[in-house]
């Protein structure tokens, strides 16, 4: 599998020059699984270079988009992915349940007098909702994609993806905390990333900024660290960086976990996501 970041940013977009290193989108991946299958995870700002890179490869566009939650920052690029304007894109969508309703909204809200000069109903793209992650597993080709509940606000889905031997798990708008609901436990984040080789979690906040946004379904980067430390993963990288935070803030962050990781663990590799940046799993 290889996965490159589109949007790592979280909240609002932040473009300019204090964010040119780690992005200023906001959330968006692409996974291409080894049979040339390519899975999109979340439509925000960063969908939209996406969307040009695929057009400009040429050919018909086939992909699964899996949606975590319909939160602003997770959509908001859905109207600006020029594959949803043409008849020959398929699009099969599954994830929260939610995320229909999340994708149309921009199109189709009935508050004020609109927020899109397009409906729904307008794009051209075959899309279909498959509603299979709220009830189990999804299988795709040779690879296995199951969900986990996230500590968020009106809640949303974190993923693992599982293609031979090697694991990579999403987890982003997640609060690690004791004070979880039922199945959002650390220990239940533990074993859902047990022995992943790629971890990419949530890490929005420091542990001084968590204290004043308790509840609002985000973590420190210590408490992530943590996670990825008792799951025992391999590689553990650093997303949904808050709009606030600079490159060099983001990389002092990621030095700061290396150099708690190296004091248990020092073969942990530990990353924080770039925008257009590639990995291998």
């Amino acid at each position: 599998m290889k996965v490159k970041f589109w949007g790592t940013r979280g909240s609002i977009p932040v473009p300019g020059k204090d964010t040119t290193t780690y992005g200023g989108n906001t959330t968006c991946l692409e996974i291409t699984l080894e049979s040339g299958r390519k899975f999109i995870i979340d439509a925000g700002t960063g969908i939209r270079p996406l969307g040009q890179h695929l057009l400009a490869e040429g050919g018909k566009i086939d992909v699964h988009l899996l949606i975590t939650h319909i939160h602003w920052d997770h959509v908001q690029g859905f109207p600006f992915f020029d594959p949803v304007y043409d008849p020959e894109t398929k699009i099969r969508i599954d994830g929260f349940p939610t995320c229909m309703k999340g994708l149309r909204v921009p199109f189709d809200n009935k508050m004020g007098d609109g927020f899109f000069p397009l409906k729904f109903d307008d794009l051209k793209a075959e899309m279909s909702y498959l509603d299979t992650l709220n009830h189990g597993p999804l299988k795709v080709d040779d690879v296995v994609i199951d969900s986990i509940p996230l500590q968020h606000p009106q809640g949303g889905f974190g993923f693992r993806f599982r293609e031979g031997k090697k694991t990579l798990v999403f987890i982003t708008d997640n609060e690690l905390t004791e004070e979880a609901w039922a199945g959002r436990h650390t220990e239940d984040y533990a074993e859902f990333c047990k022995e992943a080789d790629l971890l990419i979690h949530d890490a929005q906040y420091t542990p001084e900024e968590l204290e004043k946004r308790k509840g609002w379904g985000h973590s420190d980067y210590v408490s992530t660290l943590d996670l990825a430390l008792k799951a025992q993963v391999k590689k553990l990288v650093l997303f949904h960086h808050d709009p606030t935070r600079k490159d060099p803030e983001v990389a002092s962050l990621k030095a700061h976990c290396e150099e708690l990781a190296g004091k248990s663990n020092p073969d942990i590799l530990i990353g924080a996501a770039k925008e257009n940046s590639e990995l291998t799993v």
